[in-house]
Order: C-alpha cells, then structure tokens, then sequence
C-alpha cells in the first residue's frame, strides 16, 4: 500500500532495530521518511551477526541509513549499542535528540545556492542586458517567516528572509535604472501538496475558510508588472488572504 495523502512532514521519528536492510526497522524507516518525517535509526549489528538471519551485516543500521540517505531522505543512524545494557537506552534518547534536525551543509547549501544565490545572479544578468529607457519590474518570492516562526525549515526560512533583504536592497540599488523591485508573500497556496485531514486544518487558518490559490497570486503579479504599479517598489507584500501562520 503506498497512499500519498498519508504525510508526516515536520515529524521527528526515532526508530530502533534498525540493523538489517530486510528487516521491519528498515522497512518502517523508509515509509516514514518517504511521507516525510526526519527520521533517526538506531541497532546492534554485532547481534544480528551472532544469528542466523540471512540479511545480517557488519554496520548493518550506518548501510540501512545511508541507503535511504541515497535515495534523497532524512534519514540519520545514531552510534550503535547494545540496549540491554544499563544507561545505553537513555544515550539512544539523546543522542536522537542531537542528531534529529542538526543543520548539515548538505541540507542548507542547496536552499542558499537557489533561493539567494540564483537570484542574485539572475538580477545582475537581468540588468546587464534590460532597456533601462523602459519600466521594468522584478517580483521575488518569501514566504511568511517575516511574520510568524517556522521553526522546523530553518534554512529554508533564513533564505526566503534573505530575499526580502535582497527586495529592499535591490530596489534601492537599481531604481535610477527604471527597475521595480518587490517581494511577494503569496501564503499557502493550493498546489497539491497538502492532503487530508491536514488540507482541512490549514483552510480553517484563513478568514475567508478556504486555501489561498495560483491565480491569487497571479493577480498581485500582473499587478505590480503593469503600469498601475509604476509606483510600486521595495514592497514586501503579503497576499496571503490573512491566513494566521502559526506552524
């Protein structure tokens, strides 16, 4: 069974007996972090080598997490222990706790490099080649980490308050070249991604009870691109139908 409207994103999931790549600790681990959840694995490989299972390995929880870590999942092996000694159960607790949401430049660069980097170069292209003697306009996208914490996408977050930075600088930087420059908060739009019992929660976040949609953020675009928003720069702009972002 693989039903995609089951999500565990922003869950942090231990999972111990994770030792052998047949077993069900690898099997749960892989379900969970494939509908999102960060997921730490703990196992004693040295016991599995002492019996007679087919799938027993050396390393066997560092080969099951870096399989699953291969294959694009959050999915971390913590030190291997034996939990029938006394204090190592406490130890798993927390080292897991360390482990799970730690910041590695593997997850942070990727969002900086794209959501900062690109389009600080993009601009810089965009100016180099634009008709200065015409209007132009740049619009940017954040998200609504300016107005509420959203703890559990911290780089992500700490990019998207990079753009509004980005916004003002820029729209001071290059405004005696006729270039508009603005930031877009659009909320939750419905693009697919939520489903289910979650779809319904966060509808109930918007005054007007339903998901903000493409097209409402497609009318404040169009409107700050034409001529009625010629007035219009350095503006960070919430069009987010006053959801209350509490995540």
């Amino acid at each position: 069974m693989n039903n995609s409207t089951l999500r565990l994103d922003g869950h942090r999931i231990l999972i111990t007996g994770v030792s052998r790549p047949l077993g069900i600790g690898a099997t749960l681990a892989k379900r969970l972090a494939e509908a999102g959840a960060e997921v730490a694995v703990h196992g004693y490989s040295d016991y599995d080598l002492t019996t007679n299972h087919l799938s027993a390995m050396p390393k066997g929880t560092e080969a099951v997490a870096q399989q699953l870590k291969d294959a694009g999942l959050k999915v971390t092996a913590l030190t291997p222990s034996d939990l029938g000694v006394p204090g190592n159960a406490e130890k798993v607790i927390k080292e897991g706790a360390q482990k799970i949401g730690n910041w590695t430049p593997e997850h942070i660069d990727p969002i900086l490099h794209v959501n900062i980097r690109a389009s600080m170069m993009m601009i810089q292209s965009f100016v180099a080649q634009v008709d200065i003697t015409r209007s132009n306009a740049i619009t940017l996208f954040t998200s609504g980490q300016y107005l509420s914490p959203m703890v559990s996408e911290m780089a992500y977050c700490v990019s998207k308050e990079a753009i509004i930075c980005l916004c003002r600088q820029g729209a001071r930087l290059l405004g005696d070249k006729n270039i508009r420059v603005n930031c877009v908060n659009p909320g939750p739009n419905d693009t697919g991604y939520c489903f289910g019992e979650a779809y319904g929660e966060v509808a109930k976040k918007f005054p007007a009870g339903r998901w903000g949609t493409p097209n409402d953020t497609a009318d404040l675009v169009l409107f700050l691109h034409s001529d009625y928003g010629k007035w219009i720069t350095g503006q960070i702009i919430a069009s987010d139908g006053g959801v209350r972002e509490s995540w």
